[in-house]
């Protein structure tokens, strides 16, 4: 088997602790063992709980899509964590096989590409609802989510193969096996310096992870959300407190996390053999590299529990707490109150259609009907002693009326005869 020389493999991982032939581990190497057990232990419960209730408790949503497929990603990253800590407990000492070395670092490289290309995704969308709410409202949906993330693991799964291919189990004159990179696989059928072909795999896989799963990424999220301000500002919108601190945590945690991973692996790339840069980075790799595990644990935090009032929510209904944090808007929770309601309608409508309260209701409306045909009939005969007594009145009015008449022509008549005398 055919190896790279000592100087292109990790030095902190081959000699620092081959050097260290005792029981003995640094405080260095305990504390990253100590972070690592508490990282994983808090990462696998936290993507758990989010895929168990995600996943069957709430509407199927594009924000529950997203949360899903980054759930899932970070549960497989958190989950390869304790046998990495096993290898840091063993002296950088690899027992578990070939195989399961290029396994188990695979899953490392896919949750980096997954996590940076889902994050710079999530902010594409979030930009294009605000930018293009038309566009979002007729197009955006489930299956096209769905679809999108379909992509995103392909890619992730077809980045990370180079990396597959080149780990490889490392035994070194100490009794010591490393599981790192081995460039010296699939050599070329021309004339070549091993040092040099080492050397050359060893940068192009480190610029590689720098730009395709960091800096690409970040330019995305940053544009994305800095598009989303801008056309907030144009509208006179005021833009929620809720938003910035989230547009600013998630930008913070991603440098925070992977920053100082893709730092160190330049530096101890770019670095002359033996430098003392070189030397750091070496040593602080493993570090970095359980900080960069850190945003498996913040993900969950920034885009599922950022819910004000979380843990009154808590208190009341998990299930309901994820509803709130996903819905989409205002919108989601009135029809859901409505589908409550008419719900609640609907099982009344059953209970009062059971016979026996179908025939109370039937005995109360006919009681109802008899009460209003008495007050009916009353009504009638009011109206008829009115009727009789208008009538009355009118006939003494015109008795009344022919009286005076008479006496107005018996006047009329001793005037025609008074008149005749004279």
């Amino acid at each position: 088997m055919v190896y790279c020389p000592v100087s292109q493999i990790n030095t902190n991982v081959s000699m620092f602790h081959a050097s260290n032939q005792t029981a003995k581990m640094s405080s260095l190497s305990m504390f990253a063992i100590s972070l690592h057990g508490l990282v994983s232990t808090i990462g696998i419960i936290e993507n758990l709980l989010i895929l168990g209730v995600v996943g069957f408790h709430v509407r199927r949503s594009v924000i529950s899509v997203w949360i899903l497929n980054l759930a899932a990603s970070d549960l497989l990253a958190t989950a390869s964590l304790p046998f990495f800590t096993l290898y840091m407990a063993r002296g950088n000492t690899w027992t578990l096989g070939t195989t399961f070395c290029r396994l188990h670092s695979s899953v490392f490289f896919l949750n980096m590409f997954v996590s940076g290309f889902l994050l710079a995704a999530i902010s594409m969308d979030r930009c294009m609802v605000v930018l293009k709410p038309v566009w979002a409202q007729n197009y955006r949906n489930v299956q096209l989510v769905g679809k999108v993330c379909g992509v995103i693991w392909a890619l992730a799964v077809l980045f990370t193969i180079p990396f597959f291919i080149f780990r490889d189990t490392i035994p070194l004159p100490s009794g010591k096996i490393l599981c790192y990179y081995n460039y010296a696989q699939l050599l070329p059928a021309k004339p070549f310096d091993l040092g040099s072909l080492c050397k050359e795999r060893k940068e192009a896989l480190a610029f590689m992870r720098l730009f395709l799963a960091f800096l690409i990424p970040l330019l995305l999220i940053i544009l994305s959300y800095g598009a989303v301000n801008a056309s907030l500002a144009r509208r006179g919108c005021r833009r929620p407190f809720r938003f910035v601190r989230l547009v600013v945590a998630v930008v913070v945690s991603f440098i925070l996390c992977w920053a100082p991973y893709h730092l160190f692996i330049i530096m101890e790339v770019v670095a002359p053999t033996g430098h003392p840069a070189q030397t750091f980075a070496s040593s602080a790799l493993p570090i970095s590299a359980t900080i960069s595990f850190l945003n498996s644990v913040l993900n969950p935090v920034l885009y599922v529990f950022s819910c004000p009032d979380l843990c009154k929510k808590i208190r009341h209904s998990l299930g309901a707490v994820m509803e709130s944090v996903l819905a989409e808007d205002l919108a989601e929770f009135a029809r859901r109150r409505s589908t409550a309601r008419s719900s609640i309608s609907t099982s009344e409508m059953k209970q009062r259609n059971s016979p026996g309260i179908r025939a109370q209701e039937d005995v109360e409306e006919r009681i109802q009907q008899g009460v209003e045909a008495g007050q009916a009939v009353a009504q009638a005969i009011d109206e008829e002693n009115g009727t009789l007594k208008s009538t009355g009145l009118i006939s003494q009015q015109q008795g009344h009326k022919s009286v005076s008449a008479h006496e107005v022509i018996g006047s009329e008549h001793n005037d025609e005869v008074d008149g005749d005398h004279d």
